[in-house]
């Protein structure tokens, strides 16, 4: 059983392929990926302005918390091997975390027209996979 769900964005090939690499080292899958665009999805972001829904990445908890974008970092390495420095890093240098992560976000559609489609087709073949074997 994962213990949160990530939500991200299906239409963005930088997003499918930055989550997959991430999620290849959740080897306890601990993490659940699910596209933000989904009927479930959609319920879990019901408290997140429309708007707002696509413009960053989600971390999720059974609770029904909700950490977003930046603010998610800390929630998403605490849980992955090895990941409890770069937890605690996030958590302490927020500022930071947080510009570096609007400055990609910014970027994130010139960035994923440099990842090739067959490395994309293969990061949404592992997320299809994880999303239908790891349940919350």
């Amino acid at each position: 059983m994962a213990e949160a769900t990530v939500l991200y964005d299906r239409d963005c090939g930088f997003c499918r392929v930055t989550l997959a690499q991430i999620l290849r080292l959740d080897r306890a899958r601990k993490l659940r990926p699910l596209a933000i665009q989904s009927e479930e999805g959609q319920r879990l972001l019901a408290r997140v302005p429309e708007e707002e829904r696509l413009a960053s990445w989600h971390l999720v908890t059974p609770d029904g918390d909700v950490r977003s974008g930046a603010a998610g970092f800390p929630g998403l390495f605490s849980r992955l091997p090895a990941g409890a420095p770069i937890a605690l890093l996030t958590r302490l240098l927020q500022a930071p975390s947080g510009a570096g992560y609007r400055l990609l976000v910014a970027n994130r559609t010139r960035l994923g027209r440099r990842i090739g489609a067959e490395r994309r087709d293969r990061a949404t073949r592992f997320l299809d996979e994880r999303e239908r074997t790891v349940r919350v």
